[in-house]
């Protein structure tokens, strides 16, 4: 898991890699898995949070997608519904500065397999996502994951504090998340996976980059993490 010790090298606490697991009575018909984004503080790195609007006060946020991962199996815990296996992952670490932490330029191996260039250490909470959606896929067998990420800041300039942005290639998923949002009283909208915004990820020494430019960040994070999904798998 390179992308995500990466992240974590820098920090004085050790990462925390965290899998809970619900299994039906009965026969699992389906297994889902749910991934959070568990920053629990994100100065950035080399590419420090600095400046007016830069939030670095408010960075303990960034374990958000986890928590409401965490939250989501404890109320399964209680309802107990049947057919379906759930897997919980959360790849959790502190983004912070060191010499022996994280470079801008350095490239890291994903478990994948995919190498990554990284040309920006503040896009931290994907390269965490990439292993954890390996690990889901991989180790728990899940053929549905749905990651929840305080990810990107470009998210937030459009659609404000008070929408999240759906990212899936799938009209299934979208429409299903979408009515469990209106039913949950959470506003969410789809956004667009342009794949042509992907050329902005090429790298001349690795697989891809892990950022791309201030244009559509929100839709080439999300075109980063499709990278780490396999062929067959619901992902949003």
């Amino acid at each position: 898991m390179g992308c995500y010790l990466g992240v974590a090298e820098a920090s004085l606490l050790p990462p925390a890699f965290i899998h809970l697991a619900y299994k039906p009575a009965g026969e699992a018909q389906k297994k889902v898995a749910i991934v959070g984004k568990g920053l629990t503080f994100d100065s950035g790195g080399y590419n420090l949070k600095a400046g007016i609007g830069s939030m670095i006060e408010l960075m303990k946020f960034d374990m958000g997608g986890a928590a409401a991962t965490l939250g989501a199996a404890r109320i399964l815990a209680d309802t107990q519904p049947e057919g379906v296996e759930v897997h919980f992952i959360v790849a959790a670490c502190e983004n912070m500065i060191h010499g022996k932490g994280l470079h801008p330029g350095d490239v890291l191996k994903a478990a994948s397999g995919k190498t990554i260039e990284v040309n920006n250490t503040d896009a931290e909470g994907r390269l965490t996502l990439a292993d954890a959606l390996w690990y889901a896929q991989e180790k728990a067998q899940a053929t549905t994951v749905i990651d929840i990420a305080t990810l990107t800041g470009a998210c937030i300039i459009a659609l404000g504090g008070e929408v999240a942005g759906l990212f899936t290639p799938s009209d299934a998923m979208a429409t299903s998340l979408s009515q469990a949002s209106n039913a949950a009283g959470e506003k969410i909208w789809r956004m667009p996976m342009e794949a042509s915004y992907a050329e902005q990820l090429k790298s001349s020494v690795a697989d891809m980059k892990n950022a791309g430019g201030r244009a559509g960040g929100s839709i080439t994070a999300a075109l980063f993490l499709k990278e780490f999904v396999k062929e067959g798998v619901e992902w949003a």
